[in-house]
């Protein structure tokens, strides 16, 4: 029996906003869906919990489909994500290694 999940309604939220603006997207770009799932290469059925925000879908199904259609994923800036991660490891980095260390792995599957 697979695990039913629970998630916060913010999380729900943005995930019928991304679906949302994922949709919007390929109907400016007057692709069906069967267009879009053919691009991304998943199914139909699968694009169509894309655009619902459904979260059982993998979150890289969701960032490929709304790459796809234009959808800037975190701002309207537009340098390239991989300075925006250099950036963020810098931050990391500069945390105290009793942060950064993960020296144990948390058992939190009740």
């Amino acid at each position: 029996m697979k695990k039913q999940r629970t998630y916060s309604q913010h999380t729900l939220e943005a995930a019928t906003l991304l679906g949302e603006q994922i949709r919007l997207g390929r109907k400016q770009h007057n692709w069906t869906e069967q267009n879009l799932a053919d691009r991304a290469g998943i199914s139909r059925a699968t694009l169509q919990k894309i655009e619902k925000g459904t979260t059982t879908c993998a979150i890289g199904l969701f960032f490929e489909t709304a790459m796809l259609v234009g959808v800037n994923l975190f701002d309207k800036e537009n340098s390239p994500i991989a300075n925006k991660i250099d950036r963020t490891r810098d931050k990391i980095a500069l945390l105290p290694l009793r942060i950064q260390a993960n020296r144990r792995e948390v058992d939190d599957d009740f």
